[in-house]
């Protein structure tokens, strides 16, 4: 099995600067580099796409304002998400649940109520949750219902 050549970016150009003369068939061209002929009208066809990049003056200012733009928008979320750190650091030195419940801040300037549950690994009802007291006619039958049981047992 041969091992792939590689060909250097001038001598691409070279060969598809003498395809794009017309001296020579694709073929004649071919031999004389000892490649592939349809490698030759791979390059050449390169070459005819790409020449209208070499001309642009606008696109390589637009394409770096545009690079600009993004690593601005990248440092913004890497701010964010350091911001997030620490005030997942500071709050998070509890486990349980009602504990990590009371942590969240409904005032927080730059973190909602939202992201703070899915930081605290809280589902976000859980904040909202307001348990409902037991009535004393149910703890009134509960107590029954012991005393019962301490009586009869499970019998």
């Amino acid at each position: 099995m041969s091992k792939r050549r590689t060909h250097s970016p001038e001598f691409k150009a070279r060969v598809a600067m003498e395809a794009i003369s017309g001296r020579k068939t694709l073929q004649e061209i071919a031999a004389d580099h000892a490649i592939h002929p349809i490698q030759v009208s791979q390059w050449k066809k390169q070459l005819l796409e790409g020449s209208s990049e070499l001309f642009t003056r606008g696109k390589k200012t637009q394409s770096k304002e545009e690079g600009q733009a993004k690593e601005a928008e990248l440092f913004q979320q890497i701010g964010k998400l350091q911001m997030e750190l620490e005030w997942l650091k500071k709050n998070l030195s509890c486990s349980d649940a009602h504990k990590r419940r009371k942590l969240v801040d409904p005032d927080h300037g730059q973190l909602t109520i939202s992201r703070q549950c899915h930081l605290l690994g809280l589902a976000r009802s859980t904040h909202y949750y307001k348990p409902v007291p037991v009535r004393d006619s149910t703890l009134a039958i509960m107590a029954r219902i012991d005393a019962i049981y301490l009586v009869f047992g499970d019998d």
